[in-house]
């Protein structure tokens, strides 16, 4: 009954919000959403890296300990309360709302991504030229330190060495990018980038102006094209003469690793990144779901895509490089590179080789585009609903939803300018280095943990989740939220302050100071919302500090705590303000 109930309850305040047209829907956006670029670029890499199979057990523990647990709180927390991640505190702890400014913050450097999607659009373009521009040094932009590809499989050259440039590298430092010599020197706006970025942000409105109507259907295509185009590209890249090569470095198990702290600490920071744990967008996603919505179930299925993605990405990215050794005469770590340095150098690079090299380079730049497309505009919707769960009277209304949508693109458009400019890549890499690091994510999963598990109460939580999904979870996540993400999460933090380091571009530019300032004011902009927004709340409420204390660890609209208060005034005795979960144990020990 306390079930139909809740249901109900929640249609009442939250039927003009809207909910997936289907769990389809939802299934396929939160796929979208998890697997990108981390998966391709990111995962590979650091599974070389860092023992190749034995790489494989710190990522496996912490998946299970830390991602499908977190990814089971946040989800589940956005499908009880049916709010974004700023105003699901106040049905959670109110004192933690600051939590959800923290969200609010990092969203907004999450917004830069698009820049990605940017790069990948222009390569696409170019790959349709009869000649790929960065297969061969006639072009304009080319110096005279250049190695065309012919030449560099013929001689056995590496791209290392002093005053040797290849023809790709070229093409994305001075074609592409147009760099400068800092951020000091932004210089001009480079005009087709600039398209690709109005491109980009056109095709973020249309996917997103009608909220969950519009972006579940993007979806469809947008989430499941790219598994296509993975397909192709695996079954191409194992076909290659070198191929399993690269696949042996991919995978070849070093045990030594494990005793790496450090090893642990990138399997920690890979979950949280590809998961998408604690920057707000599974709350988000997870409320527009029915209140009886499966969650517990979906969590461990999209956990396992997401994981199953990463590795199979692996022999994708590391067949082509293995091909690519091969050509070059050199071995599989001297071509091996994570990030923009292997979508827009290294694996262009590899398309060039292969017979049909535009079909190659079109299925790839295709596939970046859309797992980049499906991660930025549920990061952009992520925020739109949550302000407008904020202001809901402002923002929920059907037109002035479109026009709050355009004015939030129109104006980041504007804003991204900056970063497509000769001194554009400067800014980026400052705003992914202190924008939503590793810190940032720490800090926030111990306040949310703390919050959740020890405030509202872990116990409570299980029973909401079990009353929503008809199954109890295993007494291991109530563990896992109290105790061990807590303390991995604290320990992770401690250790990104002790070991902290300054930005630097390719080992040799050094930001200037006031960079690092600004930097700093990013990461801070988001962890100081925190503390700042309970302060603010203990200063406004009324009441002494015990009762205001009490008052914001608690839902302002918990029943429970409410009744119990009402009980205690009708009889005349003293308010006794008691915390959430004393007051459901006095309700459940009167019912029992």
């Amino acid at each position: 009954m306390n079930r139909e109930l809740r249901k109900a309850e929640n249609l009442r305040r939250h039927g003009d919000r809207g909910q997936w047209a289907s769990k389809t829907e939802y299934l396929l956006v939160v796929a979208g959403n998890v697997v990108g670029l981390g998966n391709v670029w990111r995962f590979p890499y650091l599974c070389y890296k860092n023992g190749g199979g034995a790489f494989l057990v710190p990522y496996g523990l912490l998946a299970l300990v830390c991602g499908i647990p977190l990814f089971l709180m946040e989800t589940s927390s956005g499908q009880f309360t049916q709010e974004g991640f700023i105003t699901c505190w106040r049905k959670l702890c109110p004192l933690a709302e600051g939590i959800g400014y923290g969200f609010f913050m990092m969203k907004l450097y999450d917004f830069s991504y698009i820049l990605v999607q940017v790069w990948a659009l222009f390569y696409l373009v170019f790959s349709f030229k009869a000649q790929l521009p960065w297969a061969s040094c006639d072009n304009t932009w080319n110096t005279a330190s250049c190695l065309d590809l012919q030449m560099l499989n013929s001689t056995n050259v590496t791209t290392n060495a002093t005053n040797i440039t290849s023809a790709a590298t070229e093409f994305w430092e001075r074609r592409v990018l147009g760099m400068s010599g800092g951020i000091e020197e932004l210089g001009s706006v480079r005009w087709e980038l600039a398209l690709c970025l109005l491109v980009s942000w056109v095709f973020c409105y249309f996917s997103i102006w009608k909220g969950v109507k519009s972006s579940g259907k993007v979806a469809y295509f947008t989430a499941t094209f790219p598994y296509v185009m993975l397909l192709i590209l695996l079954i191409r890249g194992l076909t290659l003469p070198g191929a399993w090569d690269g696949v042996y470095f991919y995978l070849y198990p070093d045990i030594n690793h494990l005793a790496n702290l450090e090893v642990w600490i990138e399997a920690g920071s890979q979950i949280f990144f590809s998961y998408s744990l604690t920057i707000g967008t599974l709350n988000v996603l997870g409320s527009y779901n029915d209140y009886n919505n499966n969650c517990y179930k979906d969590c461990f299925w999209l956990c396992l895509l997401n994981s199953g993605t990463s590795f199979v990405a692996g022999f994708v990215v590391f067949s082509v490089l293995g091909f690519m050794a091969q050509k070059q005469g050199v071995s599989v770590d001297n071509v091996a590179e994570s990030g923009p340095g292997l979508a827009f150098i290294a694996y262009p690079q590899a398309t060039a080789m292969m017979p049909l090299p535009q079909f190659w380079s079109v299925c790839f730049f295709l596939m970046l585009i859309l797992l980049s497309v499906d991660t930025h505009f549920v990061t952009v919707e992520s925020v739109i609903t949550s302000v407008s769960d904020l202001f809901p009277r402002m923002f929920r209304a059907p037109v002035k939803h479109e026009i709050f949508v355009l004015a939030i693109c129109l104006s980041f458009f504007l804003i991204h300018l900056i970063l497509v400019t000769e001194g554009g890549i400067y800014v980026f890499q400052l705003i992914d280095y202190y924008g939503c690091t590793r810190a940032c994510q720490d800090f926030m999963t111990v306040c949310q943990c703390l919050a959740i598990a020890w405030i509202f109460g872990a116990d409570r939580f299980s029973a909401i989740i079990e009353d929503m999904t008809s199954q109890k979870p295993s007494v291991f996540f109530k563990l896992c939220w109290k105790y061990i993400i807590p303390l991995l999460t604290t320990i992770s933090f401690i250790l990104y302050l002790v070991d902290y380091q300054h930005l630097k571009i390719n080992d040799w530019y050094v930001y200037p100071d006031w960079a690092y300032a600004l930097g700093w004011t990013m990461t801070l902009s988001s962890v100081l919302m925190v503390p700042l927004w309970a302060v603010r709340q203990m200063c406004v409420t009324p009441g002494t500090f015990k009762q205001r204390l009490t008052i914001l660890c608690c839902p302002v609209d918990d029943p429970a705590w409410q009744t119990e208060n009402a009980k205690q005034r009708e009889q005349g005795a003293p308010v006794e303000l008691r915390t959430c979960t004393e007051s459901h144990q006095l309700e459940n020990s009167a019912n029992t």
